[in-house]
């Protein structure tokens, strides 16, 4: 990396801030290799180069040595302001960095502070099953003595329930982490009890 670690940050969101919402963007300078937030394999374009900048910035959020550049230039915010876009690309990048910066203790606070939760478990109703993941982990890892009547509030709990149930091993196995762990045993028999009387749930995400 030829640039220092923060001008080399702030050229990333600055690239991704002249992308225009035609979609259209200048010619871009750095080195945008392919994400490995995502196992898409995308070549490089116009049309999607607020995606690989974004994913990017999701890369750089898995190194701790970064966070405090990362919070400098708002990135926490940019991710959440991601999180209610049309393009599921953009929301999965977007849930994937924020799952990888909300281990950190400042990170987490910030997160809750700014109301991040219910965007958060917005994501739950996503089709992209990545997005689904990094929404479930997300939560977790925000579960406070604080947050958690939010991070585990029964419409919450009967959506962990519905993916426990899932063919897809990866989401079951994670949603029952999160309601053997996250959860009391009354909260999980509330919903199970109201899951029976409820036809429509939040869709499991695509294989």
């Amino acid at each position: 990396m030829e640039l220092g670690r923060l001008e080399y940050l702030q050229a990333l969101v600055t690239e991704f801030q002249v992308t225009d919402s035609t979609g259209n963007q200048r010619p871009c300078s750095l080195d945008l290799s392919v994400s490995s937030v995502s196992s898409h394999t995308r070549r490089f374009s116009l049309a999607d180069a607020k995606e690989q900048v974004l994913a990017n910035l999701a890369n750089f959020a898995y190194d701790p040595s970064n966070y405090e550049y990362l919070r400098q230039l708002q990135v926490l915010d940019l991710f959440l302001d991601m999180l209610t876009e049309d393009n599921e690309t953009l929301v999965e990048f977007a849930m994937g960095g924020l799952c990888n910066l909300c281990l950190d203790k400042t990170n987490k606070e910030y997160i809750l502070e700014a109301s991040g939760v219910e965007p958060i478990i917005n994501c739950l109703s996503s089709s992209n099953e990545e997005t689904v993941v990094s929404a479930v982990t997300t939560l977790m890892f925000l579960t406070t003595a604080r947050s958690r009547a939010q991070t585990t509030a029964l419409p919450v709990v009967e959506c962990m329930l519905r993916f426990s149930l899932s063919a897809n091993t990866r989401l079951s196995n994670l949603a029952s982490i999160f309601l053997q762990d996250y959860c009391s045993p009354p909260q999980v028999e509330e919903a199970r009890n109201l899951s029976k009387h409820t036809a429509v749930g939040i869709p499991l995400p695509k294989d």
